[in-house]
């Protein structure tokens, strides 16, 4: 673990580690891609992504978890950020993702979304992650399928409805419990 508190996790393929100062432009970018962004609420502009950026930084000061800017470790570019979120008032811990256009298709969010899982899961010791997805964001829905998440109910984020996908973890009451129902 570097000495900023945060681990860094890897693949063959990337690298999660914490923001640097250096992701801004990359990340300003990213979440102000009308395409890439759409599902996230107004686009952002470079102070606020600024800020953006050192709120999901902040969490790993306040939680013990959050976010980590991931990079492809080949050649170092910036793709995104994947991590925990928690903030006041959300319906529990979120593994979220987010990648910039140029990462699309390639599986990197499937990939960092399952390493945090994982980590989540064995470091933690959480019982259940949850993801809130906008119904129509369905490169999302996929990522969330595919690390494991189902459908769970509904919520309202910010004036917005949104599915809740949920997954509990292996070994898990819950994981327990929702086996014996079918």
């Amino acid at each position: 673990m570097p000495d900023d508190g945060v681990p860094e996790l890897r693949t063959p393929r990337i690298l999660m580690r914490q923001f640097r100062q250096s992701d801004l432009d990359a990340y300003a970018a990213m979440v102000a891609d009308p395409e890439g962004a759409r599902f996230l609420g107004p686009l952002l502009h470079r102070e606020q992504a600024w800020r953006g950026m050192a709120m999901h930084a902040g969490q790993w000061a306040l939680r013990g978890y959050g976010s980590w800017a991931v990079q492809q470790r080949r050649d170092g570019s910036f793709l995104g950020r994947v991590g925990l979120w928690h903030p006041e008032g959300w319906p529990g811990i979120e593994l979220g993702w987010i990648l910039a256009r140029p990462a699309w298709g390639h599986g990197y969010a499937t990939e960092a979304a399952g390493l945090a899982m994982r980590w989540a899961w064995s470091t933690l010791g959480l019982p259940r992650l949850i993801s809130l997805i906008d119904p129509d964001n369905l490169a999302s829905v996929a990522v969330a399928r595919r690390i494991g998440m189902s459908p769970a109910g509904e919520a309202e984020i910010c004036g917005h409805r949104v599915v809740v996908y949920a997954v509990d973890a292996p070994g898990s009451d819950a994981d327990a419990r929702s086996a014996n129902r079918w």
